[in-house]
């Protein structure tokens, strides 16, 4: 049986029909094969169209790994989610093809690679304040980045699910926020006063005229379309890079360190692992374990001028009305139109 055919099977059935993957799954997983064809093609001399599933062997999917690691430089952990897109086909193989079932179960006994995992790249809570402060309120934008700041820290949503946030997901009157996640699983938060008010005055008051297609975003970009995980990314780094050294930087990842810092903050506050768990969206309470390894007892006093800050109500925040420039109202509207 050709590999061609399984793979097609794969991407065209498996993945969006059955499994119901999301795009994103679909695109890691389609770069993983793009890599591991050609390999394939040149390490058995054979045309990519003539491969078999029977030259699926451990030993070539090994060999690919390998080369990942050596010529290209990937890390360990790169090197682990490409061979979980192998082994997703070799599910299907076990699935739709049973007489290949010997193949595809030495495929699935293929072990992981261990790594070291990095430190948890969270940001201290003096650190997060400042970079708040570092945000220029006096437009529409920076209070848009003001808003998507608050509400990554508060939700502890990932770069990605901030980005396809709808309008609909928001309800002020209950003061939740539903999160479409990994899986396509929605989870719903309720969120801090601050952030609701914040939400509430950006959308009526700053969020710009969207593209059409774009219409239903919570967050739109300078030309009215939507924002992507990437936008998020170049948001957040942007103003870390303004209060952190490039020493903390290398520490963590811009984006997530929001995620990991409202988990911190979760922890602080004594909140049971379990709440922790669901308001990230983890599959695993595995994954939410790795927080009850810090240290976190020194940095009581902080989280009590946390509390008090996410407690407050926007209406009430003296440096905001300061910082945003009512009276140029005008030059704003203007600014706004020129975009």
């Amino acid at each position: 049986m050709k590999l061609s055919i399984c793979v097609r099977q794969f991407f065209e059935q498996y993945l969006p029909q059955i499994k119901g993957c999301g795009i994103n799954t679909i695109t890691a997983y389609r770069d993983a094969f793009s890599l591991f064809l050609p390999f394939a093609r040149d390490e058995l001399d054979i045309p990519i169209n003539s491969l078999q599933v029977e030259q699926l062997t451990p030993e070539l999917i090994v060999n690919f790994l390998g080369w990942l690691e050596k010529e290209r430089g990937n890390s360990s952990r790169t090197r682990n989610h490409r061979l979980a897109a192998i082994k997703s086909l070799a599910k299907m193989i076990l699935y739709m093809h049973p007489d290949k079932r010997d193949i595809a179960v030495r495929i699935l006994d293929i072990p992981k690679k261990r790594y070291h995992r990095n430190i948890i790249g969270f940001l201290y809570q003096e650190e997060l304040l400042a970079v708040l402060d570092s945000v220029n309120l006096k437009s529409a934008q920076g209070f848009r980045n003001y808003t998507i700041l608050n509400l990554l820290f508060d939700s502890g949503a990932r770069a990605s699910e901030v980005a396809a946030l709808d309008l609909d997901f928001f309800d002020p009157q209950n003061k939740t926020l539903a999160i479409l996640g990994k899986g396509r699983r929605f989870r719903m938060i309720t969120l801090w006063p601050k952030t609701i008010d914040l939400l509430c005055r950006y959308i009526k008051e700053y969020r710009i005229s969207p593209h059409t297609l774009y219409r239903n975003r919570l967050f739109l970009n300078q030309r009215g379309k939507e924002f992507t995980r990437h936008g998020i990314y170049r948001l957040c780094r942007k103003y870390l890079e303004k209060v952190l050294s490039a020493k903390r930087l290398k520490d963590i990842n811009p984006a997530h360190s929001f995620r990991h810092s409202c988990a911190v903050n979760m922890l602080l506050a004594g909140k049971p692992i379990s709440d922790i768990k669901n308001r990230l969206g983890h599959e695993s309470i595995k994954s939410t374990m790795i927080y009850l390894h810090l240290d976190l007892g020194h940095r009581k006093q902080i989280q009590k001028k946390f509390i008090a800050y996410t407690q407050s109500l926007l209406n009430q925040d003296d440096k905001i009305d300061e910082l945003v420039d009512w009276e140029n109202k005008e030059e704003i509207l203007n600014w706004l139109d020129s975009l």
